[in-house]
């Protein structure tokens, strides 16, 4: 006899392990897809012959793509009044999916011999494409987050799980991927992927199925909606966005961890290519930082309900500031010992990053409710997508940043991991440089400018509630 689903006060499935799991699965899904951006520059650079700056500067121009992109798909999302079987946020997740299986693949063909224009054009194509249907199926993912419960423990979760699904796809990806492309002289294997690409996809689409069929919408709150309201002005939206102090919060944490990540990108792949002369162990070491994330996630909902959201991720980016401050004047020699400490650093950077990575989206969450709370209009869509522009601003600025600065220091792309010593040095304290960077920035987006501490947030969400039990009565 098929187990009977138990139903909250309002008829939905009640919140539960299926919405953490499915949720989790669309950010694994996004990040077998993104986790190959972490490879374009050394793809391009070393396996394609680009010129570092060029490749740089294509990066930049590739920027402009989502300024329009990232806004364009959010403001579509938002004006859509079209009726869909599983709602619009999932309808353009669909879609999306399906372009991303072969998305990423177009970003890494594999023509090292290709005249130099051709290159140029094979790279602003793939870019460009595989920008367009990641947006269309990211940005509505992450405006789903506040729609499947309003519960700010459950919200917490949520984050969480979402956290944990981009993490596990990371691990998994960071282990495997360096292995398969590095040979053992650490010279890299470019042609491999384009496969890799092909089948990151495939798993991709997967998990994007599992999340539109395993989460449910249970917030029906649409003030757009009402034939009273006013219709949807995209100008508008972007100035309510840029007076949301919570979004603005938000968003510059989490640029600046990216900066951090993959502005310290190309640095970190020659350290391990020249520096410790062990490219195929980068992959374990991000696996290693990573895992003190999952420390947190049992826990989230209680330390959210205890101290609050702002409160506990800014005690964790104290822990990263401090850390990074270690790797930047500990000595971390090229042997053993060297890599012992960068790691316990690393280590400690992941500890502080875990519990502002598992409330990090539902700081989102909070500020989209923010937006309705202060401007009388939600904007999931404009919000979110100008969210993610803003994170993959970081994200592709941020290697750009990173390339010019080592190349400006001496770091040959032609050399591979034969850079000379000095120069290999040099890219061991790019690495904490831009790590400790981005953590200051992180520190200060988290405590300075997201403006809902515990206190506050629980005023907005009793008004928020007020309104919508008034408005439904």
């Amino acid at each position: 006899m098929a187990k009977t689903a138990v139903l909250d006060e309002h008829g939905y499935r009640k919140f539960g392990m299926l919405d953490k799991l499915s949720y989790a699965a669309g950010d694994f899904a996004c990040n077998m897809s993104f986790a190959l951006k972490g490879y374009m520059m050394i793809y391009w650079t070393q396996f394609m012959g680009l010129d570092s700056y060029v490749y740089a500067g294509l990066l930049v121009l590739c920027q402009v793509w989502d300024a329009i992109n990232d806004p364009l798909v959010g403001a579509i999302v938002d004006a859509d009044r079209h009726k869909y079987k599983r709602g619009k946020f999932k309808a353009y997740i669909f879609a999306g999916s399906i372009g991303l299986i072969v998305a990423g693949a177009l970003c890494f063909m594999p023509f090292p011999n290709a005249p130099r224009m051709v290159k140029n054009i094979l790279f602003v194509v793939g870019y460009v494409f595989w920008d367009a249907f990641y947006t269309v199926a990211n940005v509505p993912y992450g405006s789903m987050l506040p729609l499947i419960t309003e519960d700010a423990g459950e919200r917490a979760q949520l984050s969480s799980w979402r956290s944990a699904g981009s993490m596990i796809a990371g691990i998994a990806t960071g282990v495997m991927i360096p292995v398969m492309i590095y040979d053992a002289s650490n010279a890299l294997r470019g042609e491999m992927l384009w496969v890799i690409a092909l089948v990151m996809g495939c798993f991709g689409f997967a998990g994007f199925q599992l999340l539109i069929r395993g989460t449910t919408q249970r917030v029906n709150v649409d003030v757009q909606a009402r034939e009273d309201a006013p219709k949807f002005n995209v100008i508008t939206a972007v100035k309510n966005f840029c007076r949301n102090r919570p979004a603005l919060g938000a968003t510059l944490a989490a640029c600046s961890m990216f900066l951090g990540m993959y502005g310290a990108g190309t640095a970190s792949t020659v350290m391990f290519q020249a520096y410790f002369k062990n490219a195929r162990i980068s992959g374990v070491m991000q696996m290693v930082t990573m895992l003190p994330m999952f420390l947190f996630m049992p826990f989230i909902a209680k330390i959210v309900r205890r101290w609050g959201k702002q409160e506990a991720a800014s005690f964790g980016a104290i822990f990263s500031v401090a850390a990074c401050v270690l790797m930047l004047v500990l000595p971390i020699t090229p042997d053993g010992k060297g890599l012992v400490i960068y790691l316990v650093c690393q280590i400690i950077n992941g500890v502080g990053m875990g519990c502002y990575t598992c409330v990090s989206y539902s700081m989102m969450a909070d500020a989209i409710d923010y937006n309705e709370w202060k401007f009388g209009t939600r904007e999931e869509g404009t919000i979110y997508s100008l969210h993610s522009f803003c994170r993959k601003l970081a994200q592709g600025v941020g290697p750009s940043i990173g390339l010019v600065v080592a190349t400006a220091m001496g770091y040959v792309a032609d050399l591979g991991p034969e850079q000379p010593a000095e120069i290999a040095l040099k890219m061991r304290y790019l690495v904490a440089a831009m790590y400790l960077l981005s953590a200051v920035l992180e520190f200060v987006g988290i405590r300075f400018v997201f403006n809902l501490d515990k206190k506050t947030l629980g005023q907005m969400n009793e008004e928020l509630d007020a309104r919508r039990s008034a408005a439904q009565g």
